[in-house]
């Protein structure tokens, strides 16, 4: 009878003590088993993902240690072809001269970048330059193009100057540069532009971390005979004994060409130093930035699981207190 009365009550006062099912209610302290592993607490959830992003973070600092390791072994290698190649057109510039201010009709700005990003700023800087002297060389009897070397300068020119690419030539470093490989470029290039002045723009490597936007300009002969007079020294051309029966007009047109295609490749052997050089410094400064963020990261994650298991702890030596109470 008593036990039938209990029951009563108990269903009659169910709905306002537990208006849920008791099944679905429970405590803390209990261990979720492997198939309620989604609904864990904050406070592991944020400890995996510090986990995860320090993860991520190592993986990156590998690759731009690589990527250094990379960039040094191909600076050596290029490195003394570079200075080998200034003996090739210093001798140009001394009888020929090099004469940036020369004013002129048509001009073509030759832009050498790299085919490859992560080195700095030294292709906005080359763009820059050549988009300076552009504006230098506008006006209304003037006419201005741009001839394109690698893919990150043709990025950049192609957005706001199009109309005026002549030629784009890409993947230049594909196979090792060589004289053979840069004056067949050359050749091309005269093939297909008409210029008085050809404007190169280039980096001249100094160091690792140091590297200067150089700008070459090679006359065609018509105007190196017109500015004769103030720049090289022309003049003493006619001092020389020339076999074969050239004329003044023949040498100067051979002299150009030649002078053209040892510019261009000291200046692409430059341009790659100083690309090396840049990615290199550009790697070792991620690297860097990698390793403090880890540094942080790990003090982010002992934290938090100090306080994860100091809230455990709370949790425990509390429900022992209330048990003994």
């Amino acid at each position: 009878m008593a036990m039938a009365a209990l029951r009563r009550e108990g269903r009659r006062f169910a709905p306002l003590i537990s208006p849920r099912p008791i099944t679905a209610v429970r405590s803390s302290p209990i261990v979720p088993t492997h198939e309620d592993e989604a609904p864990i607490g904050v406070r592991y959830i944020s400890t995996q993902v510090v986990r995860n992003r320090m993860k991520s973070v190592k993986n990156i600092q590998k690759i731009t240690k690589a990527m250094k390791m990379v960039a040094a072994s191909k600076l050596r290698a290029i490195q003394t072809k570079a200075e080998n190649s200034r003996g090739l057109w210093q001798p140009f510039t001394a009888l020929l001269g090099d004469l940036p201010s020369v004013d002129v009709k048509k001009n073509v700005v030759v832009t050498i970048s790299s085919d490859k990003g992560l080195c700095g700023g030294i292709n906005s800087t080359s763009v820059k330059i050549s988009k300076g002297i552009y504006k230098l060389n506008s006006g209304p009897e003037k006419e201005t193009k741009y001839v394109i070397l690698g893919e990150k300068a043709k990025a950049q020119l192609i957005r706001d100057s199009k109309k005026d690419i002549e030629l784009i030539i890409t993947e230049l470093q594909k196979n090792p540069l060589s004289y053979t490989q840069v004056s067949v470029l050359a050749d091309e290039i005269l093939k297909n532009v008409e210029y008085d002045a050809l404007r190169i723009v280039f980096n001249k490597f100094h160091s690792v971390v140091s590297f200067v936007p150089t700008v070459s300009t090679v006359l065609s002969p018509e105007i190196v005979e017109r500015e004769s007079e103030s720049g090289g020294k022309l003049g003493e051309l006619d001092s020389y004994e020339v076999e074969g029966g050239e004329t003044k007009g023949e040498i100067l047109q051979n002299l150009a060409e030649f002078q053209f295609s040892c510019v261009m490749f000291n200046a692409v052997l430059e341009n790659a130093c100083s690309e090396q050089g840049a990615r290199m410094s550009a790697m070792d400064s991620s690297s860097r930035n990698a390793g403090d963020m880890l540094d942080r990261l790990t003090l982010t994650y002992n934290r938090t699981r100090q306080a994860s298991i100091t809230t455990e702890l709370i949790e425990i030596i509390s429900g022992a207190s209330a048990l003994e109470g």
